[in-house]
């Protein structure tokens, strides 16, 4: 290939997988300089999303993390994670171009990329306290989020901890954001809504994290949907459909990069409707729905953080509940179940691009690396 111009040996390179493509790079130093080089990961990222190549899902239960290639859907392989379980379970908090934000009830939160087993383990922050409120009297909960500023190209992570006063039936919040670049948390206007879902994480789209939200505690409809702009860091209301029945427990995720929001009619079914154009009430489309009868068994929900098209975007892949995967085909309206073999009981569900982006100038640190100095770290302490 030494004879073919850089702009094709780039195109060919650009079309394997990054295991391949980590391998490649003791080809030679120029192949590992390109491979190493900023515009190249980019652009095989850009091609990967287009294409819909290397992606994976990542899953949780409870010993591990586990990752399966969502082409072929055939074996659960586990992951070494930059985290230990021990007594204290590991969340995925987000997935954007390869990386995941991994946090645990510690409040370790890591920035991983499983594909280069590159991390970086964030500084440790302090909590806050709200002036008035007594540690006696309040229920903190946290939740984050991960995204990329594409504009300044800035990869953020997002800590929200809420506080609510069963007393008074009150709320405040405490919102940080921190950035790779810098390596450093910032404090941020508080968050002024209530969040109805207290475990669960922002979902990433159009720009910006997500969560259902309400104006206040009682009565906590989850009716509204609120966004923080990752770049502006700025919040704001999305404009919702116009539903004929309103009487269901709202969920949120991402479909083909495009906001959608899952109405779950428990026991009836779940309608799937999707936000073609970002911030645009009218675009809201209501793709479909799947009702108890097409399935062979009752569900309560459908998981919103696993959610996604094939390549054909004739079907689509959905978690029931918690334990099961199913193929649902947008012209038959039927499904079909999905087998894995030897997968254990699974948890949690995310969709993750496996990809060559870096943490930070010097890259992160090694998988196995950062375990050792934890370890050596718990000795001397």
């Amino acid at each position: 290939m030494s004879e073919l111009p850089a702009d094709v040996v780039t195109d060919i390179l650009s079309r394997l997988s990054v295991a391949t493509l980590l391998r490649f790079r003791c080809v030679s130093k120029p192949w590992c300089a390109l491979i190493d080089g900023s515009d190249f990961i980019k652009f095989h990222l850009k091609r990967s999303i287009e294409t819909k190549n290397n992606l994976s899902i990542i899953f949780r239960d409870g010993i591990g993390l586990y990752t399966i290639d969502f082409e072929w859907l055939d074996e659960a392989v586990k992951l070494d994670t930059p985290l230990e379980f021990k007594d204290c379970e590991i969340e995925v908090s987000g997935s954007c171009n390869g990386l995941l934000c991994l946090s645990n009830i510690e409040q370790d939160i890591v920035l991983w990329n499983p594909s280069t087993r590159k991390c970086k383990k964030l500084p440790v922050t302090p909590i806050g306290f709200p002036r008035g409120f007594s540690i006696l009297d309040t229920c903190p909960f946290i939740v984050y989020g991960f995204g990329h500023d594409v504009v300044n190209d800035e990869y953020k992570v997002v800590r929200m901890v809420q506080y609510y006063v069963q007393d008074n039936d009150s709320f405040d919040s405490e919102v940080k954001v921190y950035n790779l670049k810098s390596n450093s948390w910032r404090r941020i206007p508080d968050f002024p809504y209530y969040l109805c879902q207290y475990e669960v994480d922002g979902i990433l789209a159009g720009g910006a994290l997500h969560w259902v939200v309400s104006r206040k505690p009682k009565p906590a409809t989850a009716n509204l949907i609120a966004g923080f702009d990752i770049g502006t860091e700025e919040y704001r209301l999305v404009p919702q459909p116009e539903y004929v029945d309103k009487k269901f427990l709202m969920n949120i995720g991402v479909l083909g990069e495009c906001l959608c929001i899952l109405c779950n009619y428990y026991l009836v079914g779940v309608h799937i409707w999707v936000m073609k154009e970002y911030g645009v009430k009218e675009s809201w489309t209501k793709l479909f729905s799947v009702v108890q009868p097409i399935v062979t068994r009752s569900f309560r929900y459908v998981w919103p953080r696993l959610i996604a098209y094939s390549k054909s975007r004739r079907e689509v892949l959905l978690a029931l509940d918690y334990d099961g995967l199913f193929w649902y085909d947008l012209k038959k309206k039927t499904i079909k179940n999905v087998r894995i073999p030897d997968m254990s009981y699974p948890f949690l569900w995310d969709i993750c691009f496996r990809s060559l982006v870096p943490l930070g100038s010097n890259g992160g640190s090694d998988t196995r690396e950062l375990k050792e100095k934890e370890e050596e770290e718990e000795i001397i302490y």
